[in-house]
């Protein structure tokens, strides 16, 4: 996968100029939406990308609001479809970008450009997270020799509700280079400059993912690890707006 991903960089790395300034804009723009014009602070700012699945983006809020680690701000970046009524939670952020963009790494750094907390994690519209996630994160992003990253275990369920398998594999640098099971929706990150995602414009083929390249990024530099515990729901939809992921046999 670095092999394909310096190709997108050569080939489509053009379509990320634009699109950071698009995204510098949008952070101005929104931030003088958000209360007083101030980031909403917090010890974990999560960051919920949807577009136009009211029903699964009601479930996924309410699965991050119903986090036993409560310290925690929700930014909801809805990607130009329009937004349904929300909880009423003073943790609960809202925004809509001006227009339909596709591009996941814009989106989930205008989140995070929204925000300010020493922690970030992520979430789509289409999956949940079991209330103990951000707590069992947190416990070992705190501990004594704390990692900078840690992702957890993630129980893939196919649209019928059937359960698929559970993906949970240690971190490996060397095999994440051609095996795909690096997700953001597991992961839980320390903040630094350098948490950001790729603006490259991609398509549903584009191989690899933000998800991936970024983590795989981080990894150069910051010690992540994986946590076998399975506190994230992860819908297996052919018909996602953001990865069509096909399950791998054999991860459980």
């Amino acid at each position: 996968m670095p092999m394909y991903e310096l190709r997108n960089k050569v080939l489509l790395g053009h379509t990320a100029i634009g699109l950071r300034r698009l995204e510098l804009a949008e952070t101005r723009r929104l931030l003088a939406t958000l209360p007083h014009g101030r980031r909403p602070k917090a010890t974990v700012a999560v960051v919920l990308l949807t577009y136009r699945r009211p029903e699964h983006l009601r479930r996924a809020v309410d699965s991050v609001l119903a986090q036993t680690m409560r310290d925690l701000v929700l930014v909801v970046v809805d990607d130009g479809g329009g937004l349904p009524p929300l909880p009423d939670d003073p943790r609960l952020f809202p925004v809509s970008l001006a227009r339909n963009v596709n591009v996941l790494g814009v989106s989930r750094n205008i989140g995070m450009r929204l925000t300010d907390s020493p922690f970030v994690a992520f979430i789509d519209d289409d999956n949940l997270w079991y209330p103990r996630h951000l707590e069992v994160a947190l416990a070992r992003l705190t501990a004594p020799d704390a990692p900078d990253g840690v992702y957890t275990a993630m129980r893939r369920v196919l649209p019928d509700g059937t359960e698929y398998d559970v993906l949970s594999q240690p971190f490996d640098r060397d095999l994440a280079k051609n095996t795909a099971f690096l997700d953001s929706n597991p992961f839980v990150v320390r903040r630094t400059g350098d948490v950001w995602f790729s603006r490259i414009r991609r398509v549903s083929a584009t191989l690899p993912k933000e998800d991936w390249e970024m983590m795989y990024r981080h990894s150069r530099r910051h010690r992540i690890e994986h946590i076998p515990e399975a506190t994230v729901q992860y819908l297996v939809n052919p018909g996602s707006y953001w990865t069509n992921w096909e399950p791998e046999p054999g991860r459980a």
